[in-house]
C-alpha cells in the first residue's frame, strides 16, 4: 500500500510576523503547497492521501476556504482522502468538517476514541480526531487494534520525548509515548502536531509543508509511505514548500555608521531568495543610528526581509560618564549604584543614555 501523508498545512494561517501583503502571499502559498501534494498523490498514484490535523485554523477559516477544500479533495476522486481532525482544525459545530458537502472520497475521522476504516482487504487505518482545542486525551490509551493483517494509525498527538526538541512554547496534545503505538497492535502511526519532521521507528511527523515561521529546520513536506504485507515501512520525503524562509546572522561589530551596516546586510543576503530574517549582532559606537524599515527596504530579490537588532550592543564608556558633573553622569552613577540584575541595569542604562542624547530607537534587546 501507498500512502501519501501530510499534516500541519494551517490554512488561513495569521503570519501575524509579516506585513499584510506578505502575510497574504503566505496564505496563497499554503493553498498552492496542498495543490501540489494532491498533485503528486496522482502522479504517485497512491492508494490513499492522509492528513493528520492542523488542515486550516478553525478561529480563522472562511465560506472560500471551506469551498477550497471540498473543490480540492473532490478532484482526486474515487482516490481516499483521510482526515484525524487536530487542535487547531477541531471538531466544532461550526467546522468545515461539519459544514461542508465533502465528496463521497473524503473520510473524516470524527470520533476522539481510534476507529478503523478498512482501506483494502487486510489493510486498516484507525484513525480519531480532536473534539476540543485542548485536552484531548492519549488515543492509544486502553486502546487494541482488532484487525487482522496491517494496522496502521492516523491522529495528532505528541509524542512525549520528542516533545522537548520541538520548537519553543509547543505544547502537548493528546500525548503518548512510542511504546504504545507496537503495544497496541499498530504497525506504523502516521502522526501530526510536531512542525520538526520526525521519522521514528514506529511512526512518521511529516512537519509542515510550507514555512510558518523562522528557524524551522528538517526535510518537511510531504512523506510517500509504503507499507508491505508484514507492516514495514519505507519512507520517502517529497518537499513541497512553494518559498524558502532562511534565517541569516549578520556581525556588525565596531560599524560606526549607517552605510558600513547595510553594505556588510547587503553582502550576508547576496544569492538568497524568498524570506530572509537577519539578526544582527555585536558592539557598536553609540552613535551609530539603525533604522530598520530602511535596512528592510534596502534588499533586491527577496520576497521580505524582517531585521532584528536585539543583539546590537551600543558600547558606552560608563567609566567616563559616571565622573561627568551632569544630568548624564548623575544618572549613570544612581543606575550602577541600584540594586539590580545585570541584564536589567543594562536595559536601564542603554535606554536612558539614548534618551539623554536625543534618540528616538530605544528598544533594547534582551
Amino acid at each position: 500500500m501507498k500512502l501519501l501523508h501530510f499534516a500541519d498545512l494551517h490554512l488561513d494561517a495569521p503570519f501575524a510576523w509579516a506585513p499584510a501583503a506578505v502575510a497574504s502571499r503566505r496564505r496563497q502559498a499554503i493553498r498552492d503547497a496542498l495543490r501540489e501534494i494532491c498533485r503528486i498523490a496522482r502522479e504517485r498514484n497512491v492508494d490513499a492521501l492522509t492528513c493528520a490535523g492542523d488542515l486550516y485554523e478553525q478561529e480563522r477559516f472562511t465560506g472560500d476556504t471551506s469551498q477550497f477544500l471540498v473543490s480540492t479533495f473532490a478532484e482526486l476522486h474515487p482516490l481516499p482522502v483521510l482526515v484525524a481532525p487536530g487542535n487547531h482544525d477541531w471538531l466544532a459545530p461550526s467546522s468545515i468538517y461539519e459544514t461542508a458537502a465533502w465528496s463521497s472520497n473524503v473520510h473524516i475521522f470524527r470520533s476522539d476514541r481510534l476507529e478503523p476504516l478498512d482501506l483494502a482487504p487486510g489493510f486498516t487505518v484507525w484513525g480519531g480526531g480532536h473534539r476540543a482545542p485542548a485536552n484531548t486525551d492519549d488515543f492509544l490509551h486502553d486502546f487494541r487494534a482488532r484487525a487482522l493483517g496491517v494496522n496502521v494509525g492516523l491522529f495528532h498527538a505528541s509524542e512525549r520525548s520528542t516533545l522537548p526538541h520541538q520548537e519553543a512554547g509547543k505544547q502537548p496534545h493528546a500525548p503518548f509515548s512510542a511504546h504504545e503505538i507496537a503495544d497496541a497492535g499498530l504497525d506504523h502511526a502516521l502522526l501530526g502536531h510536531y512542525h520538526t519532521p520526525v521519522d521514528g521507528a514506529d511512526y512518521t511527523y511529516p512537519g509542515n509543508p510550507e514555512p510558518l515561521s523562522f528557524g524551522e529546520t528538517g526535510e518537511r513536506g510531504a512523506v510517500l509511505v509504503e507499507v508491505d504485507r508484514e507492516g514495514s515501512v519505507r519512507r520517502e520525503r517529497i518537499r513541497v514548500a512553494q518559498t524558502v524562509v532562511e534565517d541569516v546572522g549578520v556581525d556588525i561589530s565596531g560599524a560606526g555608521n549607517f552605510q558600513e551596516v547595510l553594505d556588510r546586510l547587503r553582502e550576508a543576503v547576496a544569492g538568497h531568495s524568498g524570506i530572509v530574517r537577519v539578526s544582527l549582532r555585536g558592539d557598536v559606537s553609540p552613535s551609530l543610528s539603525l533604522d530598520r524599515i530602511q535596512l528592510e527596504q534596502s534588499a533586491d530579490g527577496l520576497e521580505y526581509m524582517l531585521v532584528r537588532t536585539d543583539d546590537v550592543r551600543p558600547v558606552y564608556d560608563l567609566d567616563t560618564i559616571r565622573t561627568e558633573t551632569t544630568v548624564r553622569g548623575q544618572f549613570v552613577r544612581d543606575v550602577l549604584a541600584a540594586t539590580i540584575d545585570d541584564n536589567e541595569q543594562r536595559r536601564v542604562l542603554i535606554t536612558g543614555l539614548r534618551a539623554l542624547s536625543g534618540r528616538a530607537d530605544l528598544e533594547v534587546g534582551e
